[in-house]
């Protein structure tokens, strides 16, 4: 009598699948711009996401396919942000994000250039980032920032095909589902002045960093006591002892 068996397909997860390609960061502002944007953005998707239901990735990468090796069918953007996803899975953080096992895109992918931006517009199928991005993995904006220009590229996802956004007359991108824009800012942050990759709000208004809102309370503080020592010399110089009033 013949039996049979059963071969059981098992795909990897984000436990099993490799976190890191082997590459290195290429240049010393790649960590800084991830963390400012980060840092900055905190609050809205705080607001955005009450239940905390989100996730951001910081060089980090999207498995889109199986290959051999494994890392080869992986994109690792230099900054993602995907809404409406826990920000663990079974308590422990993300190696990396499985789109097969996730199901949901990311929002917004960024990609910093290091070298002349050519791969991150490579559109060439399987393999270059721009049709990866656009075909497969499928976020509503893909944004390329060139610091040596000083510039960002910004694409949105129209019937399937990648558009290039125009700026406002700010100069920046609007993003209407995080009620932000993201624009050059060309200012100093972690001991260099550079031109940053930033978000503001749809007033026009910078979004700080935690360290910026503290020194922005700070001076407020300081101006409110300033004031204060004013209003206080004033009585004086009018007689009245302000410890009195």
């Amino acid at each position: 009598m013949m039996t049979s068996e059963v071969v059981r397909l098992v795909i990897p997860d984000h436990t099993q699948l490799p976190e890191s390609d082997g590459t290195f960061v290429k240049n010393f502002q790649e960590h800084p711009q991830s963390i400012l944007l980060t840092d900055s953005i905190q609050p809205r998707l705080q607001q955005i996401h009450p239940d905390g239901q989100y996730c951001i990735g910081q060089d980090c990468g999207i498995y889109w396919r199986l290959t051999e090796p494994l890392e080869r069918g992986a994109e690792a953007p230099d900054w993602f942000y995907v809404p409406n996803v826990p920000p663990t899975l079974n308590g422990q953080l993300r190696r990396s994000y499985v789109l097969w096992q996730e199901l949901i895109a990311p929002l917004i992918v960024l990609e910093f250039v290091s070298g002349d931006g050519q791969a991150e517009r490579d559109n060439t199928p399987l393999t270059g980032k721009f049709w990866i991005y656009e075909q497969v993995i499928r976020p509503a904006y893909y944004g390329i920032y060139e610091v040596t220009k000083a510039s960002v590229e910004l694409y949105q996802l129209v019937a399937g095909c990648y558009e290039m956004m125009l700026p406002n007359e700010r100069g920046h991108y609007a993003i209407p589902l995080l009620g932000v824009e993201l624009g050059i800012w060309q200012g100093y942050y972690l001991n260099a002045t550079l031109p940053w990759l930033r978000w503001w709000d749809e007033q026009g208004n910078l979004l700080l960093t935690g360290d910026e809102r503290a020194e922005q309370e700070r001076q407020r503080a300081e101006q409110a006591e300033q004031e204060n020592a004013r209003l206080r010399e004033r009585l004086r110089a009018l007689g009245v002892d302000p410890d009195s009033v």
